[in-house]
């Protein structure tokens, strides 16, 4: 029997599902629709995530499995709209990008970009820079004391045309670069030490889960969804967190540590592959 779905925000694990014959997405409402009086239909699975909005409540209301992509998004949607727990399942964002070996990767990126391939790479990019915190990122760096590293931001030209212009009075040559439209962001990942992303933002950042399948170590806020695949050592208070320098200066002097740290990443990430998430997905539909 065809099951129907619709969905928030369209993720791979969707564009998945919806080459099967048994999955239909259903039509959105129009506005004709309202006009000729067509009774609104809902899916049989919504795939919620971000904001409880009005459609996004009605989705919920009516369809008879709800996905979250976060258990903070799973407990809001209880605690708002009184939904039993039963109907609502977590599934984290998927990790769908090519693994390979980040010691590798890194020597052809700091060739590319001229670093020296000792220093220790932090990391920081995101669809809308200023919500992720990016001047969160450069205070951050800029105070550190660990000598033998360097930042890396990497975005579209807008976005970093305005940071340049933001950072011109200051010198930051020796200490962070700035990459506009770079064409493989897979491998800044693979090539970094540590993913900083100190985001104002609360829906899960599916970057952190990127990081950590790359073999990071990961920072980012307790505000944001993320901090659920994340230990507490690596969760800032907020994004101004004045320890954050502090733990960073100590890990990347520490070899034993990072090393670990990055290893125990890889490990939890490996479980939200495409492959994995999607296996989920399919069984829980298969079960309404």
């Amino acid at each position: 029997m065809q099951k129907t779905i619709t969905y928030k925000t369209k993720t791979k694990i969707i564009e998945e599902l919806l080459k099967k014959e048994s999955i239909k997405e259903l039509e959105k409402y129009s506005f004709l629709n309202k006009l000729t009086f067509k009774k609104e239909e809902f899916a049989d699975i919504y795939f919620h995530a971000g904001q409880l909005d009005s459609q996004a409540i009605k989705n919920i209301n009516n369809a008879r499995k709800i996905i979250a992509n976060s258990h903070t998004s799973k407990a809001q949607i209880i605690k708002e709209l009184k939904i039993i727990e039963d109907k609502i399942e977590v599934i984290y964002p998927s990790i769908n990008m090519e693994y390979k070996k980040p010691k590798e990767v890194k020597k052809e990126v700091c060739k590319k970009l001229e670093i020296d391939a000792v220093k220790k790479i932090v990391f920081f990019t995101a669809k809308n820079m200023k919500a992720s915190g990016v001047l969160d990122f450069i205070n951050i760096v800029m105070r550190l004391n660990f000598k033998n590293m360097i930042a890396i931001i990497a975005g579209d030209k807008k976005q970093i045309t305005n940071i340049k212009f933001q950072l011109s009075k200051f010198d930051i040559n020796d200490k962070l670069i700035l990459l506009e439209d770079y064409e493989n962001i897979d491998e800044l990942f693979l090539a970094s030490d540590v993913f900083l992303l100190p985001t104002h933002t609360q829906n899960f950042a599916s970057n952190v889960l990127k990081a950590m399948y790359s073999k990071c170590a990961v920072f980012t806020t307790s505000n944001n969804a993320a901090k659920e695949v994340i230990d507490v050592f690596s969760t800032m208070e907020i994004p101004s967190d004045r320890s954050t320098q502090f733990k960073l200066d100590a890990l990347l002097q520490n070899k034993a540590d990072i090393k670990l740290i990055k290893k125990q990443n890889r490990k939890i990430a490996k479980e939200y592959t495409l492959e994995k998430q999607l296996a989920k997905v399919n069984l829980l539909i298969e079960n309404i």
